[in-house]
């Protein structure tokens, strides 16, 4: 059994280029979150939003977007075969892990750099993924049309 086609796309493929694109964007709001948490510590409880400064809420996302990149790139890495979003990811993810564990016994500004830069690492090892999975799956289309051509 083939995969089930929408459009040009297989819909096993659309779901890695949909995980692709949260991890992304959740990896690159966590880094905005650490980056902007120094100076808006104080502001947040005033708004109802103190659970955001808390360490509970940052481990649980941390988790989430590691889970998910784990599935998505490792899902990519199939496919195209390309070490590059790997390779980002994994001092990315272990970053964003010693930020949220190791850190939070060291000034804020430690863990703020720490995760900002594993937030922007993971969302780039995502960017990277989503490009080599179209580039993957376009050359394959071209194979693929040669193939049927001849």
């Amino acid at each position: 059994m083939g995969s089930v086609v929408v459009g040009d796309t297989p819909k096993s493929t659309r779901w890695w280029h949909l995980a692709d694109r949260v991890g992304a964007t959740a990896s690159f709001l966590c880094a905005i979150h650490c980056a902007l948490l120094p100076f808006v510590l104080t502001v947040l409880p005033l708004l109802g939003l103190g659970f955001l400064a808390g360490h509970r809420f940052e481990r649980g996302f941390v988790m989430f977007a590691a889970t998910l990149a784990l599935f998505a790139l490792v899902g990519g890495y199939r496919r195209h075969r390309r070490p590059l979003p790997l390779l980002l990811a994994v001092p990315g993810l272990a970053l964003l892990l010693l930020g949220v564990t190791w850190a939070t016994a060291y000034p804020i500004a430690v863990h703020s750099v720490m995760v900002t830069c594993g937030g922007l690492l993971v969302a780039s090892a995502h960017f990277v993924n989503l490009y080599l999975d179209r580039r993957h799956a376009h050359a394959e289309a071209h194979v693929h049309g040669a193939r049927c051509a001849h």
